[in-house]
């Protein structure tokens, strides 16, 4: 047996609102979309988006809240606290990614200038899509 592909799938309050973002500003292209369901590629990369929009946590009792604010596992208070990390195939391609995300202003706001270096040999690029998932491009070089 081999596992070959993770896809992330993030939780976002508007597929269609989300998809906008994802395309014009990360660059990615739609490959599907359902109602409140898509799929988006930019090159070998695939991501899936689903809806989180079920407001109904915020009339329910509050010591309903307090035993699960998960009843749907569609609620909106989920959008937005997921993460993925997309691997790029060069150094300077995570150069590019950066440069690219710089001018879209999708940036993480802890970005100082350039790709991180991290203490465990990767080099990072942080992006936030418009309801604040974190889309982490990298490279590893010995990896």
């Amino acid at each position: 047996m081999a596992l070959t592909q993770v896809i992330p799938a993030l939780p976002v309050t508007s597929v269609a609102s989300a998809i906008a973002c994802w395309t014009q500003r990360l660059g990615f292209s739609v490959a599907h979309q359902d109602g409140g369901f898509a799929v988006l590629i930019r090159d070998e990369a695939v991501v899936h988006l689903w809806q989180s929009d079920d407001d109904g946590w915020r009339v329910r009792p509050s010591d309903d809240l307090a035993t699960s604010p998960v009843v749907s596992g569609a609620e909106t208070f989920l959008a937005g606290t997921a993460s993925c990390r997309i691997r790029c195939t060069s150094s300077s391609d995570l150069d590019a990614i950066h440069a690219e995300l710089s001018a879209s202003d999708v940036l993480h706001p802890t970005d100082t200038g350039a790709p991180a270096e991290t203490p465990y040999g990767a080099r990072e690029v942080n992006a936030l899509d418009e309801d604040g998932n974190c889309i982490t491009f990298f490279f590893w070089e010995d990896r």
